[in-house]
């Protein structure tokens, strides 16, 4: 069935289509003058057609869309999950749409990225920095984009950005484990390059090293980011003879593996091991135990980066914005004192 136009509208409505068009854009302001009786048979003639207007079009006219460009690259983590709700509060609140773009952290989907991006007019983008790293030509293609960009990410940026870091949550985790006396602790690093965690892997190695620890390097298991690398990874680590008695797993999904790979070896948690990771997900209430883990405050990172795109919209020449996710230790029942028969 044919979309109608505005010539249909026009005419059923028995009226010029300049008239439709000036009723659908409220233009009251050019002093054109349409009787409320003029005005009432385009809207019931709209009605009854089932008439849309053209969003590309309009937004040709307006100059801006009231679209933002969401880029993330990877979705199954619930983390990533928690930031977009954050970025869609924010943006439905302020009257914006939402285009999400997801691809793997593959050099090949970089072309089709750009190409998806092109094609869908947006008024700026909010992009999870994994990608820019990972996808060199995405960057330059935002760079040259003339649209703001707002970041999330670990690290310093070009464009506005949200710095979400778990620097200083990584030490404190550290620090509650060497509180409880464990000295073997292990680090289930699942990340698809291994940039996207150095935040936490950095500082685990360094806090050991502190510690009069640093052979504890033998208890790093790189691995893959998906469910059933962590398990084996984990599986592997915990089947030595010299098992490590905690272990810190990049995110809480991972952790989750890693917990079922210790039950399946006949390992209580936190009895025979501590497990402890980050991010948490809602997940992270409801495993048993209940896991420890630092909180990235994940959804109030997405309305912060939304604030921020906000703002330079309203104010292109600002100097570069940047503000800092606040971290939370989040101490739960899967970490405990070192067990002493295994030390």
């Amino acid at each position: 069935m044919k979309r109608p136009t505005q010539k249909d509208v026009a005419h059923r409505a028995g009226v010029s289509r300049s008239t439709v068009s000036y009723v659908l854009n409220d233009q009251t302001e050019l002093k054109i003058p349409i009787s409320d009786e003029t005005r009432q048979r385009v809207l019931k003639a709209i009605a009854e057609l089932g008439y849309e207007p053209d969003a590309r079009a309009q937004s040709l006219r307006l100059g801006h869309t009231n679209i933002v460009g969401v880029i993330i690259p990877a979705i199954q983590n619930p983390f990533f999950w928690q930031i977009l709700s954050g970025i869609s509060d924010g943006l439905e609140e302020a009257g914006y749409s939402l285009y999400l773009s997801h691809h793997p952290l593959d050099l090949q989907q970089e072309a089709s990225t750009i190409r998806q991006l092109r094609r869908q007019p947006v008024d700026g983008f909010i992009l999870l920095a994994a990608a820019k790293y990972l996808m060199p030509r995405l960057a330059d293609y935002l760079r040259k984009a003339g649209r703001p960009v707002v970041e999330i990410t670990a690290s310093k940026a070009e464009f506005d950005h949200v710095f979400h870091s778990y620097n200083s949550g990584t030490y404190a985790l550290m620090e509650h484990l060497l509180a409880l006396g464990h000295r073997r602790i292990g680090f289930v690093y699942g990340v698809n390059r291994e940039v996207q965690g150095f935040d936490r892997l950095l500082v685990y190695r360094e806090v050991l090293e502190k510690a009069g620890l640093s052979e504890n390097n033998r208890f790093e298991a790189h691995c893959g980011e998906e469910l059933e690398d962590a398990y084996q990874a984990a599986y592997d680590l915990l089947n030595r003879p010299d098992r490590p008695t905690a272990l810190l797993v990049i995110n809480d999904m991972l952790a989750i593996a890693a917990m079922r790979a210790a039950t399946d070896l006949g390992l209580t948690i936190p009895g025979d091991l501590s497990v402890a990771s980050f991010d948490d997900i809602p997940f992270s209430s409801y495993t048993l135990p209940r896991l420890t883990t630092v909180s990235g405050k994940a959804k109030e990172s997405g309305i912060d980066a939304v604030r921020l795109l906000l703002k330079r919209f309203a104010e292109p020449d600002l100097p570069q914005q940047v503000t800092t996710t606040g971290l939370e230790l989040v101490v739960r029942e899967s970490t405990g004192p070192s067990p002493k028969q295994v030390e």
